[in-house]
């Protein structure tokens, strides 16, 4: 590298002025290829450069390769693939450090030197696109015409290297969690499926057998009183023991037939999400003394068969909360879609709470359950959002996006 500084711009306003920029590229845009491109162009006007491109590299083959590029052929970029190493590219990714020629024509190490003829390539820069001393790429620059660059242009584009080093290790970790998020995402369908399946077994087997049953003894001992009334026994307390019994047998079976809605609502199944619901939330409600309102619209498109059992799930979670904590009156249920989303919006007008105190700590409690809610939901891609103020009644709306909650 030599001293001087014909041709380029070097005016310390200047160079703040393309970093800022930069700075303000990185900052304010989320797609990669966008930000690169403007950190190559700010680049190739401050060295009054007319081609360029920015290699990344490929950390498990260990070779760079052409993402973003502008006034190259498709000759040169096909197929340009450096090993770490190889030519000045592959030399600076794994050194670290930039290489600033004069004339890269009269460079013997460069890569693919009848390109670099063809093009007319003279000046040319290579400078390492770091973040946390790991060099995520390099990034290429070159003029026609030789120039030369001073300590001032390599400060520079060193600050333009790591800027762009940042924004690649940033979009890569938030890929990295989107990537994550979605493999859990499949596990908790995956999970979801399989409880409702054992949900499912469970209630058919309560049903075909315990049920059946509790129906039988039930049928039993009425028919063993109505014969103690027919052969004529006095004995008072064995009568009313057997009372006892079949009153008892009565309740198991109607809290068997409960707890059979509540593993897997037959209206789930036969006429889907809305008829359960309702139901659930009548069945409940109702016997408490809270009167239950119930309203739909914009709801016309199949719904994905794990998406309606999380809606459902989540719905008797809040249900449940309400029947323990609220000392409601009123119970409001609205559930609507339109172009973008499912909400399902559950309100009571009970004693409400200050959600920023809820806990998920003992693993018990409304906390827990919030939360246990709100991971149902997102593994469906949705969210919740809870509204409570003391004295002022609670809302919760569940929303899942059309395009995870549809079959469309």
């Amino acid at each position: 590298m030599t001293s001087g500084n014909a041709g380029f711009k070097n005016k310390t306003t200047d160079n703040l002025l393309i970093l800022s920029r930069i700075t303000a590229a990185v900052s304010g845009l989320s797609e990669l290829d966008t930000i690169l491109k403007i950190g190559l162009e700010k680049t190739l006007e401050f060295m009054d450069g007319v081609s360029g491109g920015i290699m990344l590299l490929d950390e498990q083959k260990k070779m760079l390769y052409y993402r973003v590029y502008k006034g190259l052929s498709q000759q040169h970029v096909q197929g340009m693939h450096l090993k770490m190493g190889e030519g000045i590219a592959g030399k600076v990714a794994q050194t670290g450090k930039a290489i600033l020629l004069d004339d890269i024509s009269l460079i013997p190490g460069a890569a693919r030197p009848h390109l670099i003829d063809m093009e007319g390539l003279k000046a040319f820069i290579s400078v390492p696109l770091r973040a946390r001393r790991n060099v995520m790429g390099v990034m290429n620059c070159a003029s026609l015409k030789a120039h030369h660059f001073t300590e001032k242009d390599m400060h520079l584009l060193n600050s333009i290297g790591d800027q762009l080093g940042i924004a690649i290790e940033q979009v890569k970790l938030y890929e990295q969690l989107q990537s994550s998020r979605e493999k859990y995402r499949q596990i908790a369908r995956q999970v979801i499926i399989a409880q409702e399946e054992e949900r499912k077994r469970i209630s058919k087997e309560l049903h075909d057998e315990t049920s059946q049953m509790l129906a039988g003894l039930t049928f039993n001992l009425q028919a063993l009183i109505e014969m103690a009334e027919m052969i004529g026994i006095e004995d008072r307390q064995f009568k009313e023991m057997l009372k006892k019994a079949l009153a008892s047998t009565v309740q198991i079976n109607t809290e068997v037939g409960r707890l059979i809605s509540d593993l897997r609502p037959t209206l789930l199944d036969t006429l889907g999400l809305i008829p359960a619901i309702r139901q659930h939330a009548e069945s409940n409600l109702t016997p408490l003394g809270i009167n239950v309102s119930f309203k739909y619209e914009g709801v016309d498109k199949p719904l994905r068969p794990e998406v309606e059992v999380s809606l459902f799930r989540w719905a008797q979670g809040v249900i449940g909360n309400i029947m323990q904590h609220s000392q409601a009156k009123k119970v409001s249920i609205f559930l609507k879609g339109d172009s973008h989303k499912i909400e399902l919006c559950i309100s009571d007008d009970g004693k409400g709470f200050d959600p920023s105190k809820l806990t998920v700590k003992s693993g018990r409690g409304r906390g827990a359950g919030m939360f246990i809610m709100k991971e149902r939901l997102r593994s469906v891609g949705g969210d919740c959002l809870i509204q409570s103020q003391p004295g002022q009644g609670t809302t919760v709306t569940a929303t899942v996006p059309l395009a995870q909650a549809s079959l469309d």
